[in-house]
């Protein structure tokens, strides 16, 4: 098949330049042949319009072809045909300039010889004077034959008309290189070796956007891009659980006395402190806590339990909060201000939440009931996952799981 391709695309090529040669090659005046057979001058007159009709078409399906080329074509289609891939590199965006120059070269030299010789060849057999209506018919061809069409089948297939495309731009660039060479160094000079265009963050959110219109990208996922690209700019007090409503434990607490406290707490991890709230030392898992059997002795306090919490500034981005979280292998963390004071709580949990487009609770939210606040925000967002909450969880007294000490309440 691609060595079908390249015979085609070389005949097309041979027989546009044949095209153009024979053009300046014939001499109305000085040619018997027109003077004594007028049924020639008519055959040239087909000939002349048709080329320059049919190479016309070919320049512009392969320059819309060509501009219709995406990057992300190119790198899909990197996994399946390298070599391809390689070439379409090459001409969309390493050398466009020259693939533009041989195609536009061609279209016009075919526009201009065949516009001038079929005028020639019109005037010898209708006369000077419907030279005019000639041309004006000539004209509605171009426009229509070697313009609109064109391009429109371009546009609409130029994922089929790739293959083709392609070598009938690399056979043009060879048999007009001369050509393409002085046009390549004029741009250049205009251009100053400056990138004529680098894809933008802005270009692919309106991809994404015109990929959930024609129903390619669902609505769900068009979210998680778009949090995806607004995640850098996020610090970790936009996602954090406001101090006020952080659930957490004594670390002088007993044992027995925190399996009580916990009977019917959601939570997995619970914030261990000393003096108070501002002096979190570690936490504590739940489960290691509810399995503590009394033996006789003395009881031992929750620090017997207590695991190293890290501390991470107010002013970290996520995506580090993120690197923070799986380098160090941990799922919870304590902001901390400027001045060292507890200002929330972070998880890993929120983070992942943030990615899928969950709403985010600002710590300055001016809101009386944050019990309430917190219960209704939960259900929203297991509502946008497709989750069905137990009755308990959209209890009053019931809150929200969560897998750290955060309490939809404002408990301590």
């Amino acid at each position: 098949m691609a060595s079908q391709v390249k015979s085609l695309c070389f005949l097309l090529v041979l027989l546009s330049l044949t095209f153009v040669g024979a053009a300046f090659a014939v001499d109305i005046d000085s040619s018997p042949l027109l003077q004594k057979e007028p049924s020639n001058a008519v055959l040239l007159l087909i000939i002349f319009v048709s080329m320059a009709l049919v190479i016309s078409f070919l320049c512009s399906v392969a320059e819309t072809v060509l501009l219709s080329i995406t990057p992300s074509y190119i790198e899909g289609l990197r996994e399946k045909n390298p070599e391809q891939a390689k070439q379409l590199k090459l001409l969309r965006q390493e050398k466009i300039d020259r693939s533009l120059a041989a195609i536009l070269t061609m279209n016009t030299v075919a526009h201009t010889v065949g516009a001038i010789e079929a005028g020639a060849q019109s005037a010898a057999i209708f006369g000077s004077a419907w030279v005019g209506v000639f041309s004006g018919i000539m004209t509605l061809m171009i426009l229509f034959l070697s313009e609109i069409i064109p391009k429109t089948l371009g546009a609409v297939y130029w994922r089929k008309l790739v293959g083709v495309t392609m070598w009938y731009i690399r056979i043009l660039i060879v048999f007009l290189y001369p050509l393409v060479r002085a046009s390549e160094g004029v741009t250049k000079l205009i251009t100053r070796g400056k990138n004529v265009h680098q894809f933008s963050r802005d270009e692919f959110l309106a991809m994404v956007g015109f990929g959930r219109k024609e129903g390619e990208i669902d609505e769900h996922e068009s979210k998680i891009i778009q949090n995806l690209f607004r995640f850098r700019s996020l610090k970790v007090t936009d996602i954090m659980t406001p101090r006020i409503v952080i659930t957490a434990l004594s670390q002088d607490m007993l044992a027995t006395e925190a399996q009580q406290a916990l009977r019917h707490c959601p939570f997995s991890r619970l914030p261990l402190y000393g003096e108070n709230i501002d002096d979190i030392t570690g936490f504590a898992l739940k489960d290691k806590i509810m399995l503590y059997q009394p033996s006789g002795g003395e009881e031992v306090t929750l620090e017997s339990y207590k695991r190293k919490i890290h501390a991470v500034p107010d002013s970290m981005l996520l995506p580090k909060l993120l690197d923070f979280f799986l380098n160090n292998r941990q799922q919870i963390a304590i902001i901390v201000d400027e001045y060292g004071g507890v200002k929330g709580l972070v998880t890993l949990e929120d983070v992942i939440e943030t990615l899928l487009g969950m709403d985010i609770v600002d710590e300055t939210d001016n809101v009386a009931d944050m019990q309430a606040l917190a219960r209704q925000q939960w259900t929203k967002r297991a509502e946008e996952l497709g989750f069905e909450l137990p009755d308990e969880l959209l209890e009053p007294d019931g809150g929200g799981r969560k897998e750290d000490g955060r309490k939809e309440g404002n408990e301590k």
